[in-house]
């Protein structure tokens, strides 16, 4: 029998259910009606994203660890040739590695991308090795406190390969170790040997210079010391002076003395002198206005650039020396270049995770906006919306006898399908599974670790 209800004793349960965004029964029955809206995008959006994770191809990363090492020798006994900062030498280095030409051989020598070569150019080519080849320093956060530290700091840097196949991705990194550290001790070498060059070009036109100038000194002097009346014992005494002195300062100094050498240079002059005393007339009239005395300390001033390109030229060849023993700075490998075991992408688990994501989401957000946009009446306070609140009146559930019958199957299948799981878990658990002594055996002596 229907029963009217009174709408102001009633309206306070129609406020509360205008608040069913916010029970749990709302969603439970969203999911019993709109099931089909979240099952059919969340397995097409989840079986498409776990089937890209595990079919997307890995790619392996393969990379050496390369160590700055100082020099071994102090640079207060031998001084290197190379002065320049490790980390501008790196950057040239660097630079010349990954040349065009370079990476060009490189593609060539292991066969490199065979499935993009007829599609990219040699540019996009030489592009996408670069993109794949990462040289980076390491940061080893040191905690030492060393006073040189700023001044010479530990440099460790990486290079390493990406690619698809583990093995070649060793082998073009391993290149790349070797091409590295072949550029780092030829332009070692070459800066070395172009210092020396150049410095021994240099004592060579002071030499010249200097020997020019000794022969200059050593007419002035002839014509100095030699009277209008005399005869040609003249020249001979001044030589025999010069040898007489040569004799005294040989004693005291060495033969590579830079004063022994002057001496050397002008016995020979005077030498010529005496077998040609036409040349010497020649020499001395055309030398004769010049001074004798500006001329010697023009030779001590050459004298003096001499000795020092000589000890620059020396250290030079020390420090060349140093870099042909590898026993200056150099680079060195601390650890080689393997084939690695585990791709570093794509991270399977994560992108499977972010699609099953993705896909409750999806189910969710269709089944919830199907929802709202239904107009159906299922609530009170659908009916309170649209019709009088005079004219509204509860009507009890009526539960038919199907419903109960349905109910009670319902409740047995699920008794006889836990009995049924339980029976089979049990079976299996006597089948497979050791004996429950042995197994607690087991563990407590920790092979379950």
């Amino acid at each position: 029998m229907l029963q009217k209800v009174d709408f102001e004793d009633d309206f306070q349960a129609l406020q509360e259910d205008r608040s069913h965004l916010l029970r749990p029964a709302f969603y439970w029955e969203l999911i019993k009606r709109r099931w089909a809206y979240f099952v059919i995008p969340f397995v097409v959006i989840a079986s498409a994203g776990v089937g890209a994770a595990l079919l997307w191809p890995a790619t392996y990363l393969s990379e050496g660890i390369i160590l700055v090492q100082s020099q071994q020798i102090p640079t207060e006994l031998v001084r290197p040739t190379v002065t320049s900062a490790a980390q501008e030498r790196l950057q040239v280095i660097e630079q010349r590695t990954m040349s065009r030409d370079n990476l060009v051989a490189i593609i060539d020598k292991f066969q490199l991308f065979p499935d993009k070569r007829t599609l990219m150019s040699i540019t996009e080519l030489v592009a996408l090795m670069k993109q794949q080849t990462k040289i980076a320093p390491v940061d080893l956060q040191l905690d030492f406190k060393q006073r040189s530290r700023l001044e010479n700091p530990t440099i460790v840097f990486s290079v390493g390969f990406e690619y698809s196949d583990p093995a070649t991705a060793a082998r073009v990194a391993n290149e790349l170790v070797t091409r590295i550290l072949s550029e780092d001790l030829r332009d070692r070498r070459s800066r070395a040997t172009d210092t020396t060059k150049f410095l021994a070009r240099e004592v060579q036109r002071l030499e010249a210079d200097n020997a020019a100038l000794d022969t200059r000194i050593a007419q002035l002097r002839l014509s100095q010391n030699k009277p209008a009346s005399a005869g040609t014992d003249q020249p001979a005494t001044v030589l025999g002076q010069l040898k007489s002195e040569l004799v005294q300062k040989s004693a005291l100094y060495s033969d590579r003395h830079p004063f022994i050498q002057s001496l050397k240079r002008q016995i020979e002059a005077m030498e010529k002198a005496v077998t040609a005393p036409v040349n010497a007339e020649s020499g001395t009239s055309s030398g004769a206005s010049a001074s004798l005395d500006a001329l010697v300390a023009q030779q001590e001033a050459l004298q003096t650039n001499l000795d020092a390109a000589s000890t620059k030229l020396a250290a030079a060849q020390l420090g060349e020396n140093l870099e042909k023993d590898q026993q200056s700075e150099k680079l060195e490998i601390i650890e080689q270049p393997t084939v690695p075991q585990e791709p570093i992408k794509p991270n399977r688990p994560k992108v499977a995770a972010l699609a099953v994501l993705l896909a409750f989401m999806a189910g969710a957000g269709l089944a919830f906006v199907v929802e709202i946009s239904d107009k159906g009446i299922r609530r009170s306070s659908d009916i309170f919306s649209i019709v009088d609140s005079q004219l509204i009146v509860p009507i009890p559930y009526i539960v038919t006898a199907a419903e109960v019958r349905r109910r009670k199957r319902r409740i047995i299948v699920f008794i006889l399908g836990s009995v049924l799981l339980l029976i089979g878990v049990l079976t299996g658990a006597y089948l497979f599974l050791p004996p429950l002594d042995l197994m607690i055996a087991k563990a407590r002596v920790g092979l379950f670790r």
